[in-house]
């Protein structure tokens, strides 16, 4: 009988060739995504300075600039990058001089 879907080893194949070149430029990728992240956390962090106005929150029985506290928020979250980013070379690091 005549079969209109290719076969299953055909689609696995072509789904690991795929697979394979993503690979080879998910790193470049990654690296764009990378600076891209950093640089709107930048800019997001000038649109916070610029768009909070000026007041004082208690922390701790002192008196701390809002700014301040919207610019440790948004710094997290680029450590937090950062972080994540040194982990994966680790992680990609090991796996190739293991193997």
């Amino acid at each position: 009988m005549f079969s209109w879907r290719p076969s299953v080893g055909n689609r696995e194949s072509a789904v690991q060739e795929r697979g394979f070149e993503g690979l080879q430029r998910g790193g470049w990728d990654l690296e764009r995504k990378y600076w891209l992240a950093l640089a709107l956390f930048a800019g997001l962090g000038l649109l916070a300075w610029f768009t909070i106005g000026e007041g004082a929150v208690m922390v701790f029985g002192k008196p701390v600039e809002i700014r301040l506290v919207a610019l440790l928020v948004i710094a997290s979250f680029a450590l937090r990058t950062v972080l994540a980013r040194q982990a994966d070379r680790i992680r990609h690091g090991g796996e190739k001089g293991g193997s």
